[in-house]
């Protein structure tokens, strides 16, 4: 029974990690919100890759990922282009300013973490990061949402 408690209070705090996903998001540029975000980091970490790849790893609807990629499209952080195996598709590449909202995007999210983090000792933070990476690993096939989602 003391496990299942352990792992019951686990998942309360697992959920209430939506807080901080919440106010990780308000320091995001009103023009580069979760999804956004979330495409640019995914297109990054896996490099070019078709929209139907980039839906798979979001884990959302095609028609989802097409909105996203669109504002993405339609700020230059994404372009769009022909596939050379099949002219028929289009294959999503990160452009120069897609790096640098990315680069914006980190700061922001770093110095929310510095603001809110203050008490925190280095250790506590290194602590957390090393078991929150663990934690993903447990869960397998992980998707890099990042500090963006």
């Amino acid at each position: 029974m003391a496990t299942r408690n352990r792992y019951e209070e686990l998942a309360r705090s697992v959920s209430a990690i939506g807080a901080v996903k919440r106010g990780l998001a308000r320091a995001l540029p009103v023009e580069c919100q979760g999804g956004s975000a979330a495409v640019l980091a995914l297109v990054k970490h896996h490099g070019a890759m078709r929209m139907s790849r980039l839906a798979e790893l979001m884990a959302v609807d095609m028609s989802v990922c097409s909105r996203h990629v669109a504002h993405t499209v339609e700020h230059g952080w994404i372009e769009r282009l022909p596939d050379p195996d099949d002219k028929r598709s289009r294959i999503l590449h990160l452009t120069e300013p897609g790096h640098a909202m990315l680069g914006e995007l980190d700061r922001r999210v770093t110095e929310a973490f510095s603001r809110h983090l203050t008490e925190w000792s280095d250790d506590d933070v290194e602590l957390l990061t090393h078991l929150l990476a663990r934690l993903r690993d447990s869960f397998g096939d992980c998707r890099v949402q990042a500090h963006h989602a």
